[in-house]
């Protein structure tokens, strides 16, 4: 049973998805539509940068899930099959594009939004984000407890974790001064290492409710369908199988955490056998091999990957 997974703000480079343009019409279509969508030229952006202006939240975001849907596009056009979808973060708006949730032009749009609300809410600076290594949820959620006590309240000072992604890592969100002193509290509990993240605002934390309330109507206005394939949700790790779910599920995740091992494992225990990462990077592959050892994973982001891909396909079809 095969799971396609998407990656999130983070994996993006310049130069992504400009070999699979150059290599395939039905990608090259997918960036041309994202362009017209948009009104301006994204895949200029995605194939040349400058990299400053793609790793701007609004830009990011729309530019990740255009190389993520190109790419998927692809691997449907030559045989591949989920029996589940799911995403990291934005990937989540890949996975419901994949499923046919919502059209690829509507979510360009909405997430291009998302970006700049998320980016909005909190002033630049004052928010701030790091990864702590080697220290289980539990230490690190009485780590941002602790560190959220130690500060004043009427200064609105939050942390929390941000993204449980398994293996040993929870990234934590928040107040600047909050994180600082929750890294400073998990690494007293035991952690490994406490990384600080470059990231321009905090997300899946409280501080992000401002840009939840402003995306909530656009998600609930979108023209949707119920999923062709259950979408495995961040919020809860549980699948969507009904239009209304899925968006509501999209709406929570901007202030909750990202579920990430518990969307793995939840996969598993549906009979994931194979996981097939597709966009920007390979960081969900390299999570995915340390939470569910078993599995059989792999990569799609360059023509260079095919090979992998077409012998899953192969595979999958073999078995059917």
């Amino acid at each position: 049973m095969i799971a396609v997974i998407f990656p999130g703000q983070g994996s993006q480079k310049v130069g992504m998805g400009q070999a699979l343009a150059e290599s395939f019409p039905v990608c090259r279509e997918t960036f041309a539509e994202a362009d017209d969508a948009l009104g301006w030229p994204l895949s200029r952006l995605c194939f040349e940068g400058p990299a400053d202006q793609l790793a701007l939240t609004e830009n990011t975001q729309p530019a990740t899930l255009a190389v993520s849907t190109a790419a998927y596009r692809l691997l449907v056009s030559r045989g591949l099959s989920a029996s589940f979808v799911a995403g990291h973060s934005l990937g989540e708006y890949s996975a419901n594009v994949a499923a046919g949730t919502f059209a690829f032009a509507d979510a360009l749009g909405v997430v291009r939004r998302r970006g700049l609300y998320m980016q909005e809410a909190v002033p630049v600076g004052t928010g701030a984000m790091a990864a702590i290594l080697g220290l289980d949820e539990e230490l690190v959620a009485q780590a941002c407890r602790e560190a959220a006590a130690g500060g004043s309240e009427s200064a609105g000072e939050v942390v929390s974790p941000a993204n449980l992604n398994g293996a040993g890592q929870v990234v934590i969100a928040g107040s600047r001064d909050a994180v600082a002193r929750a890294g400073d509290r998990a690494k007293a509990l035991g952690a490994r290492r406490v990384v600080p993240l470059p990231v321009s605002a905090p997300f899946h934390c409280a501080l992000m409710t401002p840009a939840q309330e402003r995306l909530a109507p656009e998600l609930h206005a979108l023209p949707a369908h119920d999923p062709q394939v259950p979408i495995v949700a961040n919020v809860d790790a549980e699948p969507k199988c009904d239009a209304r779910s899925a968006i509501e599920a999209l709406v929570a995740q901007v202030s909750a955490p990202v579920r990430w091992e518990a969307v793995v494992r939840r996969l598993a225990s549906e009979g994931v056998t194979t996981y097939v990462e597709v966009g920007p990077g390979t960081v969900l592959s390299g999570l995915v091999r340390k939470i569910h050892r078993e599995a059989r994973v792999a990569s799609f982001g360059h023509p260079d990957d095919l090979p992998a891909i077409d012998a899953i396909i192969a595979m999958s079809a073999a078995s059917a």
